[in-house]
């Protein structure tokens, strides 16, 4: 494995030799990124009007949501995969579907898993903002969605985070995307489920280090790009005060 590495750092190209290798990677990359994107669109379409939704309204449970949008942030990804395994197998309601083994089920895994994040963390910074800023919506003849719409605005910096947050537990889940995608690849080396942390999982336990560390590095470099966006984000937000 050190060789492996030291081979990578003396020699950016060392897999230019093997055009099938570029192949895979790339198809890999592009069916993360399809799924995990994909993933943390529809969890923030349905997280943020819930959070919006619980940090507004008074309702009997209100308690008993919260706790349960905070437990869902930890909730075992293996786990997950088993439930939405089954929801999709043949046995399961959604078998007619044939979604088993399929990119569509590993954006349902990963949405299940995304979605208590970006609900949760949207939550507490709705709920941080003032009440005199929705008082004053609302003086100015405001309707509920132009309370909302100025909610949001207020706290985009904590509602970016959260789907910040999403993504980065999207991106880097290897259990339940293991289980309900199988990991597939074709003859020809195309990735059909195959991720960047199962294909990095794969190649390591079959001692293909040089390939296991260019998916490794592709993989740090995106949640180093989701890092950069967060900070510049908190930079541009205490520039404005």
């Amino acid at each position: 494995m050190l060789l492996a590495l030291e081979r990578i750092a003396t020699d950016p190209l060392v897999l230019a030799e093997f055009p099938f290798e570029w192949n895979y990677v790339r198809s890999i990359v592009r069916v993360s990124l399809y799924v995990s994107l994909a993933a943390v669109t529809l969890s923030t379409l349905f997280s943020l009007p819930v959070a919006l939704v619980v940090g507004f309204k008074e309702f009997p449970g209100k308690g008993l949501l919260t706790s349960i949008i905070n437990t869902g942030m930890g909730f075992p990804s293996v786990v997950v995969g088993l439930v939405v395994l089954f929801t999709v197998s043949n046995q399961g309601p959604l078998g007619s579907l044939e979604l088993i083994f399929t990119p569509e089920a590993m954006i349902m895994s990963q949405f299940v898993l995304a979605a208590p994040v970006i609900t949760g963390v949207s939550l507490a910074a709705v709920s941080s903002v003032e009440q005199n800023v929705r008082d004053a919506a609302y003086a100015m003849g405001g309707t509920r969605l132009d309370v909302a719409l100025v909610t949001i605005k207020e706290a985009r910096y904590g509602i970016a985070t959260a789907v910040l947050a999403g993504f980065g537990r999207a991106i880097s889940e290897v259990g339940s995307v293991l289980i309900v995608g199988g990991n597939i690849a074709g003859p020809n080396g195309t990735s059909k489920t195959r991720t960047l942390t199962t294909a990095i999982q794969l190649e390591a336990r079959q001692g293909r280090y040089e390939t296991a560390m260019v998916l490794g590095v592709i993989l740090v470099v995106l949640v180093l790009v989701v890092n950069a966006i967060v900070v510049r984000l908190g930079s541009d937000e205490g520039g404005r005060y």
